[in-house]
């Protein structure tokens, strides 16, 4: 047995017990992690309270859990950068609100992975360096919600939904931020020095808008106020804007409808989120095939896609298994295809297609056009008349 790495595990072990069980002292002593709120955050709570006065709504919060520092009363801090509205799948009444899962899922992703991307870069997407105690995972932090009247605290219901979403494995959190939103409080200017765990904002009906900030611990199973610091959005790491084929489905479904049209289609039916040139955000790639070639074209779209005309290559569709990932083939293949300009004589605007670009390559690469079948009409008087039954030829 490697006995120093043994009890190096043993010490590491009882370091991270001994952590959590500070913590937990300290929460139960009402003592909660700091929290940051990028201004941004705020603008859209705003914005979506006022798309939805009379319902209640909510949407999903994304950001930074930082280390503490070694003071022995630090406590890590919880940077919240993003809010992500849910899709239109989610339920809004005056006293329920269901969020969607699809839209919020495929976005988190998405700033998931270019934030990654960007990590490995040191830059964030304006640029700007990614200081040291940011170089950590990005997270959900939480979902806020508007309630009702001035129910400025979560209620049972909220207790319930979060202990179960905690206990969830697949979800591993060990904390949830469950901020609350009200509307119609009076405008009161707010004591210098006074330290609360929520924040107005005034309306343009003379009233005020109300945000609760409530944190939540896997093993409290209590609700606690935590106190917000609003930070504007340039002193924070910026995220990534979200990408054309998740915010503009119907772009995405009338792109595939109009390659089908032409004799293609999308292998997989699917796209994949990846980097290729080495400048970021992250592609979208999609592989688009046709039935009577197994030659495939590659295309890789901007997240802003159409602005820019997609970069193309062409290869075989070869050396596939079936139990690979769509996003292993589409990386496979375009390792080994073979980049294909646009020719000379195409032109790509803001209002091109990607079957335009497909099309405008595929003469060059000896792939077929669509077959168009145009409907002929017949006059009566030059068809046969219907021969009676029984009869011989």
């Amino acid at each position: 047995m490697n006995e120093p790495r043994f009890w190096q595990n043993v010490l590491e072990g009882l370091d991270i017990i001994g952590k959590r069980i500070r913590g937990l002292a300290m929460i139960s002593r009402g003592i909660v992690p700091n929290l940051i709120v990028s201004q941004q955050v705020v603008d859209r709570v705003l914005e979506a309270a006022k798309q939805h006065l009379e319902d209640e709504t909510g949407e999903t919060m994304v950001g930074l859990l930082l280390a503490a520092n070694d003071a022995p009363e630090a406590m890590p801090t919880i940077v919240v950068l993003d809010t992500i509205a849910p899709d239109e799948s989610s339920i809004r009444r005056s006293h329920m609100f269901e969020q969607g899962d699809d839209l919020q899922g495929d976005i988190f992703v998405w700033l998931l992975e270019n934030w990654e991307a960007y990590l490995k870069l040191g830059k964030d997407m304006k640029g700007a360096p990614i200081r040291p105690e940011w170089r950590v995972p990005l997270r959900h932090v939480g979902d806020w919600h508007k309630q009702p009247g001035y129910m400025v605290q979560p209620s049972g219901g909220d207790l319930m939904t979060a202990l179960q979403f905690m206990a969830d494995e697949e979800n591993d959190l060990e904390f949830l931020l469950v901020p609350i939103v009200t509307l119609g409080h009076d405008n009161v200017t707010q004591e210098a020095g006074v330290r609360v765990n929520y924040f107005t904002v005034p309306q343009p009906d003379g009233t005020s808008l109300r945000m609760d900030w409530w944190y939540i611990h896997r093993d409290s199973r209590f609700f606690q106020p935590i106190i917000p610091q609003i930070v504007p959005a340039k002193d924070l790491p910026a995220l990534t804007p979200y990408p054309w084929h998740i915010v503009d489905s119907q772009l995405l479904d009338e792109e595939r409808g109009i390659l089908e049209e032409e004799g293609f289609f999308l292998i997989g039916d699917t796209n994949v989120i990846i980097e290729l040139d080495g400048d970021l955000p992250l592609e979208i790639g999609f592989i688009v095939a046709h039935k009577q070639t197994r030659k495939v074209l590659l295309l890789a779209t901007d997240w802003d896609h159409p602005k820019r005309a997609p970069k193309v290559r062409v290869a075989e569709f070869a050396n596939v298994r079936a139990d690979m990932y769509i996003f292993d083939i589409f990386k496979m293949l375009w390792e080994h295809g073979t980049p294909v300009p646009l020719p000379a004589n195409f032109t790509w605007n803001d209002q091109s297609f990607l079957a335009d670009a497909v099309k405008a390559v595929a003469h060059v690469l000896d792939i077929p056009p669509a077959v168009v079948k145009i409907p002929v009409e017949v006059d009566s008087e030059d068809q046969p008349e219907p021969k009676p039954e029984g009869d011989t030829p």
